[in-house]
């Protein structure tokens, strides 16, 4: 036979103090005793369950009866006492530009991807590094015994990896550290990139070429960073030798300030990391992108907007071949900031009419009056600014 239930001391006094219930000791005694609990009262209750149940092992259990048979819904709702507002951690400048780049780049599709510091040091060579000082005495494995100069070669083969089993459309991001030497400034943080376009065939044709959106997506990564996007100036080829030298560029503040190197991966560097198919990729030097002069506000002032029509005159001007289209733009948007509110670029043309080693731009400018309509004088005025502009940097308008 079972052994007899054991009886245990019991304070009715606990059904308050943990459940907050305001009870009679009367209440208390009828709700153990309609359940089968025996009861001896006293100064402290000796309590013994019923053989069916076991489980009522000590005060708790009993407490727990009580209150379930009064109601849950009877407990009392006590706030926590006032505690004070909670310290809000603050977060450094950096940490919180990393932050606003990891959403904005998971916004626009990219998969945040976290790979080793270290790599394996003929692929550190290819990338620029690979210096003896920065190989790992004691890896954890033996290729990756180098500490890393980019983070594209991670990225590069996490790629590689996903494409070898079927999901060759990648769109991959990492913010971490990169090591140039083996002194406490040698250590930079980077924010990397990597597409691996990879679009079905269609009878529409060839899509739009990927290096545009990589670009679209970089400028809105450094405006979201507070860069002066339209203070950047793109160079062509100069990168370094892990960039196809055809299909890559740099956005620069000035020589000295390199921010950002951008296109296509070469494709020795692809095969020797076992990637099949052409990949594009950036990588910024987060401290090379200068911090923003005053504090954004999480309001927007109200909309300026003109009530009258704006008009566009378009023109066409031959420059030389290797003259950056966007030297231009922001050339022919910088002839009269308070009118021009737009410069767009619909067509780059070749061929019959253009010498060889030149290329015709046409621009469309766009100008919006603010206080009256503009008269002839004045569009014409703004144009000949425009004609000025340009051709300070060599441009010739075309008749």
């Amino acid at each position: 036979a079972p052994a007899a239930p054991t009886a245990f001391a019991f304070d009715p006094a606990r059904v308050g103090s943990l459940t907050g219930l305001t009870l009679t000791d009367d209440r208390i005694a009828d709700i153990l005793i309609a359940l089968g609990f025996a009861v001896e009262r006293g100064a402290t209750w000796s309590v013994t369950p019923p053989t069916w149940r076991r489980d009522a092992e000590g005060p708790a259990d009993l407490v727990e009866e009580v209150a379930r048979i009064e109601g849950f819904d009877q407990l009392p709702t006590t706030p926590l006492p006032d505690q004070g507002a909670p310290s809000r951690g603050v977060l450094s400048p950096r940490q919180a530009r990393v932050r606003l780049a990891r959403r904005a780049l998971a916004a626009m599709g990219y998969a945040e991807a976290v790979t080793w510091s270290f790599t394996k040091q003929s692929i550190a060579t290819l990338f620029g590094g690979g210096d003896e000082k920065l190989v790992v005495e004691n890896p954890i494995a033996a290729d990756l015994d180098c500490m890393r100069p980019s983070a594209l070669p991670n990225l590069i083969q996490a790629a590689a990896r996903n494409a070898a089993r079927g999901h060759a459309d990648a769109a991959l991001f990492e913010i971490g550290p990169i090591y140039l030497d083996d002194q406490p400034n040698g250590q930079r943080t980077v924010i990397s990139g990597l597409i691996a376009p990879r679009s079905a065939r269609h009878w529409g044709g060839a899509p739009e070429d990927a290096l545009f959106t990589l670009k679209g997506d970089l400028i809105a990564l450094l405006d979201q960073l507070g860069a002066p996007t339209a203070s950047l100036q793109l160079v062509q080829g100069q990168n370094r030798d892990w960039w196809h030298p055809g299909r890559s560029a740099r956005l620069q503040l000035g020589p000295k300030n390199i921010m950002v190197e951008f296109g296509a991966l070469h494709p020795r560097v692809l095969k020797a990391l076992d990637a099949d198919a052409p990949m594009l990729a950036f990588e910024i030097v987060l401290d090379s992108v200068p911090e923003p002069r005053g504090a954004k506000s999480k309001t927007r002032g109200p909309a300026n907007l003109s009530s009258l029509m704006p008009l566009t005159r378009d023109f066409a001007f031959v420059v030389e071949d290797g003259k950056p289209t966007g030297d231009l733009v922001r050339a022919v948007a910088g002839a009269d900031k308070a009118l021009i509110s737009d410069v767009r670029v619909f067509d780059i043309y070749r061929g019959k009419g253009v010498d060889d080693g030149f290329k015709s731009v046409a621009l469309e400018v766009v100008l919006q009056p603010v206080e009256a309509t503009l008269t002839d004088a004045e569009i014409e005025a703004v144009s000949a600014k425009v004609v000025a502009a340009a051709t300070k940097l060599g441009a010739v308008l075309r008749s």
